[in-house]
C-alpha cells in the first residue's frame, strides 16, 4: 500500500515537470493514467470528454476533445458560477451571461452561429424565466414579455413581424393570449382589438381593414363573429347590424345603404336572407321569403303601400327599384331570376333595355342610351353592346356571347378608360391593358386569368411611360422571374419574386432622392446572404463585404 502511494507521488512529480501541451495530451488520451490517479492534478480536471484549464482559483476554460474552447468564465467548487461565455464547436459565441451551479441563472444573451443576438433576458436553471426579448436574425425584435420554464408565459407581451413592425401586443396568461390585445397588419395598421381566451378572439372586439378603417365591431366566440355585431362601410356608415353565429349572419339583421338609409330588415341564415322586408327611402317595396338571397315567395308594394305584384316559388312578374325610388326593372321572374320579357331602366326613369332574359342574362332585345336612342341589339345572347351605369355613363363596350362578356371589350369608370382587352365569362381572361384613372396613361399590359394578372406582364411609370417592371405574375402579384427599373430605365433589381416581393437575386436600393445606398444580393427580400455594398448620401462607399442572415458578417 505504502509502495503504491510512493509510486503515485513520483508519477505526479514527473507529470508536473512536463510542458503544458504534453500534459493536456496525457490527460485527454491516456485513459489508464486518468483511471489510475482519478485525475485532479493541480490545475487540471477531466470529465465527460471535456477538460478545464484553471487560470486562477475562480476563472477557467473548458475544451472539447478537439481542443476547441467551449466555455470560459468563473468557477466555484469546480462548477460554473458567475459570469461565463459558451461557444459552439466552431468557436462561435452562443451565450454569455450568469451561471449558478453549472446552470444559466440570471441575465443572459443567446446568439446564433453568425453572431446575431437572438435572445436577451433572465434565466433560471438553464431555462428562460422572467423578462426577455427574442430577435429575428436581422436584428428585428420578435417577442418581448415574460417566460416561465423556457416558454412565453404571463404578462403584457409584444410580438413583431420580420420588418420590425408590431404584430401583436396584449395580455398573456398560461402561455397564451388571454385578456385584452391588439393585432396589426404587416404594414403597421391596426387589424383587431379586443379580448382573447386561449389564443382565440372571445368577447367584444373590433376589426379593421388594411387601411386601418373599422369594418366590424361586436362579439366573438372561438375566433369567429358570434352574437350581436355591426359591419361598416369604409366611409364609417353602418352597413349591417344584427346576429352572428360561427362567423356568419344568422338570425335577425338590418341592412343599410352607404348613406345610412334602411334597405332591409329580416332574418338571415348562413349570410343568406331567408325572410324579411325591403325598403326604398323608408317605403316598403317587398315583403316575403328568400332563397339564396333571391325573392321567392312574397309581395311587392308601391309608394301607397298597394300590392303591385306577387311572386310564388321564384316565379311571377315583379318590379325592382333604385335607392332613389325610381323603377330599375319590371318583368318576368323564373326561379328567382329574370327570365322572359322584361325592361331595365336608368335611375332617371329612361329605358335601358327591352327584351328577353334567360337565367338573369340579357338574351334577345335592344339596348338604349338616354333619350331612347338604340345603341345595340342582342340575338340569342350575342352582339356588340354598350352598357351604361344608372346615371347614363359608359361602363363597358364590347362583345357578348351567351349573354356575357366574351371576346374583346373595354371597361370605363366615369367615362375614363380603365381596361381594354379580352374577356371570358364576364371576366378578364387573356391579353389586356390597364390605364391610370383620369390621366389615361398606360399602367400595365400583360396576361390575365379570372380578372387577375397571371403570366407575363409589364408595369409602367405614369410620369414618363417608362417600364418600371417586367416579369411574371400570379394572382395579381409579382411571382417568379422579373426585372425592376428606375425612372431612367436602369435595372435596379433582377431575380425572383415571391408574393409580390423581391425574393432572391441582385439589386440596387435608392433613397427618396434617387441616390444609390446599396447594391448586392438579396434573399427573401432582404440583404440576406451574399456580397453587398453600402453608400452614404454623398455616394461614398461605407461598406463592402458579405451579409449573413441579413447582417454584415464580421462587422
Amino acid at each position: 500500500m505504502l509502495q503504491n502511494i510512493k509510486s503515485m507521488n513520483i508519477m505526479k512529480s514527473l507529470f508536473n515537470h512536463l510542458s503544458e501541451n504534453i500534459k493536456l495530451k496525457i490527460l485527454k488520451y491516456n485513459k489508464a493514467f486518468q483511471n489510475k490517479f482519478n485525475i485532479n492534478i493541480n490545475n487540471y480536471k477531466l470529465y465527460e470528454g471535456k477538460y478545464i484549464i484553471y487560470e486562477s482559483n475562480t476563472k477557467g476554460k473548458e475544451y472539447n476533445y478537439f481542443d476547441n474552447i467551449i466555455f470560459e468564465g468563473e468557477y466555484l467548487n469546480n462548477k460554473r458560477n458567475g459570469k461565463g461565455y459558451e461557444y459552439d464547436e466552431n468557436g462561435n459565441l452562443i451565450f454569455e451571461g450568469e451561471y449558478l451551479n453549472n446552470k444559466k441563472n440570471g441575465k443572459g444573451y443567446e446568439y446564433n452561429e453568425y453572431g446575431n443576438l437572438i435572445f436577451e433576458g433572465e434565466y433560471l436553471n438553464d431555462k428562460r424565466n422572467g423578462k426577455g426579448k427574442e430577435y429575428y436574425d436581422n436584428g428585428m425584435i420578435i417577442f418581448e414579455g415574460e417566460y416561465l420554464y423556457g416558454e412565453k408565459y404571463n404578462g403584457y407581451i409584444r410580438e413583431y413581424f420580420y420588418n420590425g413592425k408590431l404584430k401583436f401586443e396584449g395580455e398573456y396568461l398560461n402561455k397564451k393570449k388571454n385578456g385584452k390585445g391588439k393585432e396589426y397588419y404587416f404594414n403597421g395598421n391596426l387589424k383587431f382589438e379586443g379580448k382573447y381566451l386561449n389564443n382565440k378572439k372571445n368577447g367584444k372586439g373590433k376589426e379593421y381593414n388594411k387601411n386601418g378603417i373599422k369594418i366590424f365591431e361586436g362579439e366573438y366566440l372561438n375566433d369567429k363573429r358570434c352574437g350581436i355585431g355591426r359591419e361598416y362601410y369604409e366611409e364609417g356608415e353602418i352597413k349591417f347590424e344584427g346576429e352572428y353565429l360561427n362567423g356568419k349572419r344568422k338570425g335577425k339583421g338590418i341592412d343599410y345603404n352607404w348613406v345610412g338609409n334602411l334597405i332591409f330588415e329580416g332574418e338571415y341564415l348562413y349570410n343568406w336572407r331567408i325572410k324579411g322586408k325591403e325598403f326604398i327611402d323608408g317605403e316598403l317595396k317587398y315583403e316575403g321569403e328568400y332563397l339564396y338571397n333571391k325573392k321567392w315567395n312574397g309581395k311587392g308594394y308601391d309608394e301607397n303601400n298597394n300590392v303591385i305584384y306577387e311572386i310564388i316559388n321564384g316565379n311571377g312578374k315583379i318590379k325592382e327599384y333604385y335607392y332613389n325610388g325610381n323603377l330599375e326593372y319590371e318583368g318576368e321572374y323564373l326561379n328567382g331570376e329574370k327570365n322572359g320579357e322584361g325592361k331595365d331602366y336608368y335611375d332617371n326613369g329612361e329605358i335601358k333595355f327591352i327584351g328577353e332574359y334567360l337565367k338573369g342574362k340579357k338574351w334577345n332585345g335592344k339596348g338604349y342610351y338616354p333619350e331612347n336612342n338604340i345603341i345595340y341589339e342582342l340575338k340569342e345572347g350575342k352582339g356588340f353592346i354598350k352598357d351604361y351605369d344608372e346615371s347614363g355613363k359608359l361602363i363597358f363596350e364590347g362583345e357578348y356571347i351567351f349573354g356575357e362578356k366574351n371576346g374583346k371589350g373595354k371597361n370605363y369608370w366615369n367615362n375614363y378608360l380603365l381596361f381594354e382587352g379580352e374577356y371570358l365569362n364576364n371576366r378578364k381572361n387573356g391579353k389586356g391593358k390597364e390605364y391610370e384613372l383620369y390621366s389615361n396613361k398606360l399602367m400595365f399590359e400583360g396576361e390575365y386569368i379570372n380578372d387577375k394578372r397571371n403570366g407575363y406582364g409589364k408595369e409602367y411609370n405614369n410620369d414618363n411611360n417608362e417600364i418600371i417592371f417586367e416579369g411574371n405574375y400570379l394572382n395579381d402579384k409579382r411571382y417568379g422571374n422579373g426585372k425592376e427599373y428606375d425612372n431612367n430605365g436602369m435595372i435596379i433589381f433582377e431575380g425572383e419574386y415571391l408574393n409580390g416581393k423581391r425574393y432572391k437575386g441582385k439589386g440596387i436600393e435608392k433613397n427618396e432622392n434617387g441616390e444609390k445606398i446599396f447594391e448586392g444580393e438579396y434573399f427573401n427580400g432582404l440583404r440576406w446572404k451574399g456580397k453587398g455594398k453600402e453608400y452614404n448620401k454623398n455616394g461614398k462607399l461605407i461598406f463592402n463585404g458579405e451579409y449573413i442572415s441579413g447582417a454584415k458578417a464580421n462587422y
